[in-house]
C-alpha cells in the first residue's frame, strides 16, 4: 500500500479541533500566545502544547511509577510513528503531532527529549530547565526561528513557566526581556506568556494585553 510523502500528511480536522479545545481549556496563557502565530505554525504550536500537557498529566493519571513509565513508553512509540512515513495510531494528539512533525521536520530525538525530561518527574522533582528548554526547542523549530538570542529568550521563558514565584523565576524573565531588541519577531508567540508571570490578569484584559504587547514587540 503506497504512503504519502512525509511532509504531505494531514491530520483529521477533528484532531485539530480536539487539540485546540484541550489547550484552550488547560493552558490558556500559552494558548493565547500561540494564536499570534500564522498558520500552519499556529496549529503546530497548539499540538506541541497538547503533547506537553499529556506528558505532564502522567504524574496525576497514576501514582504507580511502573505504570507511569509504561504510559511514557507509549508516547515514545507514538512519536516514532509520527516521525515515520506510515499512518500513526488513532489518537487525536498523535494524529496532529504526526502532521506537525512531518511538516516542520521535527526529529524523533527532539520529541523524545521532552518525554525524557518529564520522566524525571515520576519519582522526583521536575528539572524545569531541561523540560522548559526541550519544549522551547520544538516550538522554535515549528516557528522556523534559529538565532541564538531568540533561543536564549525562549529557553528562559520556557523554564520560568514551570517554576513557582520567586527570585529565580524573576531573573529568568528579566533575562528574556533583556533580549527584546535582538530576538526574531517570529518567536513572539512563545514569549508572550511571560506577561502572565508578572501579575494575574482577568479573562477580559488578558487578550488585549497580549495583542498590545505583540504589536509593540514586547513580552
Amino acid at each position: 500500500m503506497p504512503v504519502s510523502p512525509p511532509d504531505t500528511y494531514r491530520a483529521a480536522e477533528a484532531s485539530h479541533r480536539y487539540v485546540l479545545d484541550l489547550v484552550r481549556e488547560a493552558d490558556r496563557e500559552r494558548f493565547l500566545g500561540a494564536l499570534f502565530a500564522p498558520e500552519p505554525q499556529r496549529s503546530g504550536l497548539l499540538t506541541l502544547l497538547a503533547f506537553d500537557h499529556e506528558l505532564a498529566r502522567t504524574r496525576t493519571v497514576t501514582r504507580e511509577p511502573m505504570l507511569a513509565r509504561i504510559r511514557l513508553e507509549w508516547w515514545r512509540e507514538a512519536v516514532g510513528e509520527a516521525s515515520g512515513v506510515g499512518k500513526p495510531r488513532a489518537q487525536p494528539i498523535v494524529d496532529a503531532l504526526c502532521e506537525t512533525t512531518r511538516r516542520h521536520r521535527l526529529t524523533v530525538e527532539s520529541l523524545v527529549a521532552l518525554i525524557d525530561a518529564r520522566e524525571e518527574e515520576i519519582e522526583g522533582p521536575l528539572d524545569v530547565m531541561r523540560a522548559g528548554h526541550a519544549l522551547a526547542d520544538l516550538e522554535l523549530a515549528v516557528l522556523g526561528v534559529e538565532d541564538a538570542a531568540s533561543r536564549q529568550a525562549a529557553h528562559a521563558v520556557g523554564a520560568a513557566w514551570l517554576m513557582g514565584e520567586g527570585p529565580e523565576r524573576d531573573q529568568l524573565v528579566g533575562d528574556a526581556r533583556a533580549l527584546r531588541r535582538k530576538i526574531d519577531p517570529a518567536a513572539l508567540p512563545i514569549l508572550l506568556p511571560a506577561l502572565a508571570l508578572d501579575r494575574p490578569m482577568g479573562p477580559l484584559r488578558r487578550p488585549l494585553a497580549y495583542w498590545w504587547a505583540a504589536r509593540r514587540g514586547r513580552y
